[in-house]
């Protein structure tokens, strides 16, 4: 399973979304704060606050940035 750390309204998050769907990938959001202070979760799985995260447990991966995650899913995945 996928998670995807994601915040409402974000463009780079709905990439990642999209993508997913794509590939066909089966995934979980996570709903994160809009304020950078109050994404202690997504800090705790990643070391950072800035979203999209992803964390794909079968291969034991967390990452962020948007650009690196689609290069990811697309190696993967496709």
């Amino acid at each position: 399973m996928v998670t995807l750390y994601r915040l409402e309204g974000c463009p780079f998050c709905e990439i990642i979304v999209d993508e997913l769907e794509e590939l066909d990938v089966a995934f979980e959001s996570v709903w994160v704060e809009g304020l950078h202070s109050k994404r202690n979760e997504v800090k705790r799985v990643s070391g950072q606050r800035q979203v999209p995260v992803v964390v794909d447990d079968e291969y034991g991966v967390t990452m962020a940035e948007s650009e690196r995650i689609l290069e990811y899913l697309e190696s993967t995945y496709a």
